[in-house]
């Protein structure tokens, strides 16, 4: 073998084991594999609206007693009927309507698709909800700035509105029937103005029924509850008010706005507890049973006693729910009738006929 074909062989044994240990080297390394794929991003979903079950059955107490008041009617046919209607007006604690007041408007705040929608943007963002929740709980007036605060009082002071007019008119017939009862030509006047009997007797009952506690009624206190969660089911309307509000409009927005933020629930109830509460509501409830004992102890015929329930039980009730919801705000919207057809009166919804009374 020449020396030129000894080097050419040489060389290639050596290219051949080098690709043969290259091939080995390979072979004993750990395969590479691609990274995992970073983890889905979960976002999670708002808390859903909460409202507790005391808000709701507060707001039941409230409702009831407006319905059980606006079933007295002028026109008594007897004293045993007024002393009805007086039982009937004077069993309620000044502080339960007061809370149950403050409750109800919560619940028609929770009615406004806008301010519902408005707080369910900021449920979405936790820092951005939990700053809200912090700030509704130091201020109860920061809610009234809120997106959709307008519409949710319009709401509030329409419909309480309506039960205002709806209780005025109802003593306006009453105080109007202990003037006409003492008529000669009516023919109630002869028991009408006989001196009632046993009048401390009846005072002390007035003053024991109104110190018994109201319970709120299960099928109404689940209407309501379910209504604050659906944001529907009252049928109420009514036009943006403009601010300021009264502190009771204020509180009641405060309770919409926990509740819309997933923040009323059970577990937040001493929150909500503090909110329903207002010291110069209640002065005004407390006030009216005070002047309707000096009223029933001054009087002495039945007629008398009409005047007292007129006054003092429903007119009263009247000037605090509307003294508490501050005027309803008046609808811009003009209407023009067809020709040749006069508008007659609008119906007007109150609680009691909207809501199943």
């Amino acid at each position: 073998m020449t020396s030129k074909s000894a080097v050419r062989t040489l060389r290639r044994s050596l290219a051949i084991a080098a690709v043969a240990s290259a091939a080995l080297l390979a072979s004993c390394e750990t395969p590479v594999e691609p990274p995992p794929p970073p983890p889905p991003v979960v976002v999670a979903p708002p808390p859903p609206i909460t409202l507790n079950q005391s808000v709701a059955d507060s707001a039941a107490v409230y409702v009831s007693f407006i319905r059980e008041v606006s079933s007295i009617k002028g026109g008594f046919p007897d004293a045993e009927s007024i002393q009805a209607a007086m039982h009937r007006g004077a069993a309620y604690q000044s502080g339960q309507v007061s809370r149950g007041l403050i409750a109800y408007a919560s619940i028609l705040a929770l009615q406004s698709p806008e301010f519902v929608a408005g707080l369910r943007g900021y449920a979405a963002d936790p820092a951005a909800r939990q700053q809200v929740i912090n700030s509704v709980l130091t201020d109860p007036n920061y809610a009234a700035a809120l997106p959709g605060a307008d519409a949710a009082a319009g709401l509030i002071s329409t419909t309480i509105g309506r039960d205002v007019a709806m209780l005025t008119a109802i003593a306006d017939a009453v105080e109007g029937d202990a003037y006409t009862i003492q008529e000669r030509n009516d023919p109630r006047r002869r028991w009408a103005v006989t001196p009632i009997p046993n009048r401390e007797v009846r005072l002390e009952r007035a003053k024991t029924l109104s110190n018994g506690a109201m319970l709120p009624s299960p099928e109404e206190s689940a209407r309501l509850f379910a209504a604050a969660h659906a944001g529907s089911g009252l049928g109420v309307s009514g036009a943006k008010a403009t601010p300021p509000y009264t502190p009771v409009v204020a509180r009641a927005l405060s309770i919409a706005a926990l509740a819309a933020l997933g923040a009323a629930g059970e577990d937040q109830r001493e929150n909500t507890d503090i909110l329903i509460n207002d010291a110069g509501n209640q002065f005004c409830f407390d006030l009216s049973k005070l002047n309707l004992f000096q009223c029933l102890a001054a009087s002495r015929p039945s007629y008398e006693d009409m005047f007292c329930i007129g006054r003092h039980i429903v007119r009263d009730l009247a000037t605090c729910a509307g003294t508490a919801v501050g005027p309803a705000p008046v609808q811009s919207i003009a209407v023009t009738p067809p020709p040749n057809i006069t508008p007659g009166p609008s119906p007007v919804a109150t609680t009691a006929s909207l809501n199943g009374g």
